[in-house]
């Protein structure tokens, strides 16, 4: 198995760091335009081997010969945001890099699953897509996962309750057209509305909702890159051990939600294919029209990025 990261930043190098440790992978290749920076990365990674015990081989460079045959590749590469920057401001940007990216990646291994998680991230996964000719369910991004992380801790802190007891989904778009999904979120197996009252509830969506903008404010340079490199190998890892996992991504979908022609954030089974099928969950009427809200959204930007 192998797996090739493209943008040898915190995101990509803390990608990197996850999926070697994680011990799937046989090779993960780290590439970057910066000279020295992915081959000295990796240099690091591995020599961290005999005490992080994983045998996984890391490589860094800065072309892509290198990822020839990858099973897997991540586009991360991309300008990050910064205070007061949404992420549609780096649209133009960072479609020309990713575009560059994708075709690079693609003409290596042609057999590959993409997953994008460069910003705005729905409309990069569209671009992808597109520039890649790939089949959509090879080409996905990485927002769902991320975001209901966030709202699955937030809930835990206000609760004071351990994270893993708390399950929860976000849909929609990676953005202001975000769809955390209430009515479907338990706490220790419990209906979150039992929990919290509906004040306390919508405050919590609004703070999931801004969660890589807080990060960004605090941060003044550079955004978020734990979490989203942990969500990022949740995907990389279902792909890889085609374990038909149901994640929360950006996926193509074609019907399911009433929604037609367009990349959001649904539930997906994951597998060794990519995206085995879009699952239907069963929204509140509110949900449902916020996720079709989020559809139409995001595919006009959509449209206007395959234009550039």
């Amino acid at each position: 198995m192998k797996v090739s990261i493209a943008g040898a930043g915190f995101y990509g190098s803390t990608l990197a760091l996850r999926v070697a440790e994680a011990g799937y992978a046989d090779d993960v290749v780290l590439t970057d335009i910066v000279e020295g920076k992915p081959q000295g990365l990796a240099l690091d990674l591995m020599q961290s081997r005999p005490l992080a015990s994983f045998e996984t081989r890391v490589t860094g460079t800065n072309g892509y010969d290198e990822t020839a045959g990858s099973d897997v590749c991540v586009i991360t590469a991309g300008v990050p945001r910064k205070p007061g920057m949404s992420r549609m401001d780096l649209l133009e940007t960072n479609a020309r890099i990713v575009s560059d990216v994708t075709r690079r990646l693609v003409a290596a291994s042609p057999d590959a699953v993409l997953i994008v998680v460069s910003n705005p991230l729905d409309e990069m996964t569209a671009l992808a897509a597109a520039v890649s000719e790939l089949p959509k369910s090879r080409v996905m991004g990485q927002a769902g996962l991320l975001d209901s992380s966030r709202f699955r801790h937030f809930v835990a802190e206000r609760l004071g309750v351990p994270a893993r007891e708390v399950k929860a989904i976000t849909l929609g778009s990676h953005g202001e057209t975000m769809v955390p999904v209430p009515s479907l979120a338990t706490v220790g197996g419990r209906p979150l509305a039992e929990a919290l009252d509906d004040a306390s509830i919508a405050e919590i969506v609004q703070r999931t909702r801004d969660g890589g903008a807080e990060i960004v404010a605090l941060l003044k340079t550079g955004s978020a890159y734990f979490a989203p490199a942990a969500a990022a190998e949740t995907m990389v890892r279902a792909v890889a051990q085609d374990t038909n996992d149901v994640h929360p991504v950006s996926a193509w979908v074609d019907g399911a939600y009433g929604i037609e022609g367009v990349y959001v954030g649904v539930p997906a089974r994951l597998g060794r294919e990519g995206v085995q099928e879009v699952v239907e969950l069963d929204l509140t009427s509110d949900e449902l029209a916020a996720l079709r809200t989020a559809a139409e959204a995001v595919r006009g930007k959509q449209d206007e990025v395959l234009r550039l």
